[in-house]
């Protein structure tokens, strides 16, 4: 479908309109980009484009538009044409467009490339390790950047009109701060988010688990959303408990229905939490809160040791997981203790995106087995894929509907 915005241009150009380029250009400085348009056919979608401006001293061969999801790697392993966007003729506009429905949200960034193009849609990991690593934001949108981790560039954010609102995800003025302290807990690094006007002897508090917290703390920041949570009165003084992965070996072992991961969480990281911070030991004060495996993590911890963690959030979480039996690849082995296992008293929140054609079904399905087994469950499906630009309005607002009615300790 054919952008408007780019047709005047076009059309501008062919007409000799000496200012043409300009103009564009100062509007789209003006509004922002990617350039929102109506949709003629369903006022449901929008015309998504995304712009890049060559570099007159050092022209582009191709660029990529990395749309998270909709144009990535997974989804074109053997054609990466899908990303390639198109230069307008007579300009130094290099264009994309996407028919996207209006309450998509998603990260983006373009890589620029300078040299022949099968070089630019090679898709073995090197090639693509190589894009990543290069890729960079959006300087046209003003929305703040999505950090990103090991030495890479941030990501822009796309987020239509309709995007669930993420009210809580950046710094406020004139909300009091929470202290982050980094600690070693066993070997294992861990950052603990205190609430503002934390006092150890003031506890009981909530306590909140978060895993993959290395991304959760110094990439995201996500200890300015607990502030803001707090400030608004949506959940307890809560201590929350970021665990390091230690590593991506270290990662695949531990988010894998680890028990003696899960026992540690148990036995050591939340007494630990109660001797230094006055963490409760209710189990329905605390949430155990993970995003792909650390989502079939964050379940599988409340499966094995309910008498410590009452409440999950699991965003995008695999549970396709196999355990190496008959019924191996895609066994969705957790989702089958479920539904055979004696009911508990946790509760779930789940969420996942609607773009995440490997991990709905199967999150489907486990919503539908608790339900089934009667658990309380909350479930969401955003649209949008697996992204921390998504995850982190998801995180906020799971907390805040897991922990609001969980303010006393029951006796």
């Amino acid at each position: 479908m054919k952008s408007p915005v780019l047709s005047e241009l076009a059309a501008a150009v062919r007409a000799g309109k000496p200012d043409a380029v300009e103009t564009f250009w100062a509007r789209a400085a003006a509004t922002g980009t990617p350039l929102v348009e109506a949709d003629a056919t369903d006022p449901a979608y929008r015309l998504v484009t995304f712009v890049w401006r060559d570099d007159a001293r050092e022209p582009a061969s191709d660029v990529l538009a990395l749309l998270h999801t909709v144009t990535d790697k997974d989804r074109h392993a053997h054609d990466l044409t899908g990303h390639l966007m198109e230069k307008v003729p007579g300009t130094d506009v290099w264009a994309i467009s996407h028919r996207l429905r209006a309450d998509h949200r998603a990260s983006y960034q373009f890589s620029v490339a300078r040299g022949p193009r099968e070089e630019t849609l090679r898709t073995d990991r090197r090639s693509w390790l190589r894009v990543l690593d290069t890729a960079v934001p959006d300087p046209l949108n003003s929305a703040p950047p999505l950090p990103a981790r090991d030495g890479r560039h941030p990501s822009s954010v796309m987020e239509l009109p309709d995007a669930p609102a993420q009210p809580w995800a950046h710094p406020r003025d004139g909300v009091p701060r929470g202290e982050r302290v980094e600690a070693e807990v066993d070997g294992r690094r861990v950052s603990a988010h205190l609430p503002a006007g934390h006092r150890a002897d003031g506890g009981p508090y909530a306590v909140a688990v978060l895993l993959d917290g290395e991304m959760w703390g110094p990439v995201l920041g996500f200890g300015d959303a607990l502030d803001n949570l707090l400030a608004e009165g949506r959940i307890p003084p809560t201590v929350t408990l970021l665990v390091d992965t230690m590593g991506r070996d270290r990662r695949m072992a531990d988010l894998s229905c680890s028990e003696e991961f899960v026992d540690w969480l148990a036995e050591v990281l939340l007494p630990w939490a109660a001797r230094e911070y006055g963490a409760t030991t209710d189990p329905a004060r605390t949430v155990v809160a993970g995003q792909s495996a650390g989502g079939l993590t964050a379940a599988f911890a409340a499966f094995r040791r309910p008498e410590r963690f009452g409440n999950v959030l699991s965003q995008s979480g695999s549970f396709w997981w196999p355990d190496g039996t008959e019924f191996d690849s895609g066994s969705e082995w957790l989702t089958r203790q479920f539904a055979v296992a004696e009911r508990t008293g946790v509760r779930f929140r789940l969420e996942v995106g609607l773009q995440e054609w490997m991990l709905l079904p199967q999150n489907r399905h486990l919503r539908d087995v608790l339900q089934a087994r009667g658990y309380e469950v909350s479930y969401e499906e955003f649209n949008g894929g697996h992204d921390y630009a998504c995850w982190r309005g998801g995180l906020a607002a799971g907390l805040a509907e897991l922990l609001a009615d969980r303010d006393t300790d029951r006796g």
